[in-house]
């Protein structure tokens, strides 16, 4: 049987003209949610991150994901990142919200939507840190000097093809890990 994710809630924001929607979502995820209910979760952020403009907040409880590295212990923690990625979110707490764990976490679609993210101490007896953000419109966009592909509007069939006649056997015959990966990533931006 199908299990839905027990505490979530999304609204749609309506934008002016010309601005744009914004997609909004709160959802607590419990330590203990089985993998059916995960899975229709995934389901969820999945087609909301397919609007033009996504906030996603809440606590998702996933303690062991390292955010730095993209990496993570447990299964479901993995899964849980490969959804992050697969739909092409940013992450954008930096701190830890709960006894030195990252649990509360604000994801987004579009780079420069969510800023000026603080922590503002617990509410009450709560042992969770409080979250205060902005959602930046068209009166401050925030400009990134990081360079990002848009895998949106990827041909993945030509860059399988394009990828597929380098000969990787002697490009990187004789290569250190470094040396190989700069190679590899050289291949990737250039396809």
């Amino acid at each position: 049987m199908d299990e839905e994710p027990k505490e979530s809630l999304w609204v749609r924001i309506k934008g002016r003209a010309g601005a744009g929607d914004i997609i909004a979502g709160v959802c607590y995820r419990p330590p203990d949610q089985g993998d059916g209910a995960d899975e229709a979760l995934y389901r969820q952020i999945g087609a909301a991150s397919r609007s033009q403009a996504l906030v996603l907040m809440g606590d998702f409880n996933h303690p062991d994901i390292c955010w730095r590295d993209n990496t993570a212990e447990h299964k479901q923690s993995r899964k849980f990142l490969e959804c992050v990625n697969d739909n092409f979110l940013l992450q954008v707490i930096e701190d830890p919200t709960r006894r030195g764990a990252m649990l509360d976490l604000i994801l987004t679609n579009k780079e420069g939507l969510v800023g000026d993210v603080k922590l503002k101490g617990s509410l009450g007896c709560s042992d969770h840190e409080m979250v205060e953000f902005g959602i930046l419109r068209a009166a401050r966009r925030a400009r990134s000097k990081l360079t990002t592909l848009d895998f949106r509007r990827a041909d993945f069939g030509l860059f399988r093809d394009l990828l597929g006649r380098i000969p990787w056997d002697k490009a990187l015959e004789g290569r250190g890990a470094q040396d190989s990966w700069l190679i590899f990533k050289g291949h990737l931006l250039q396809a």
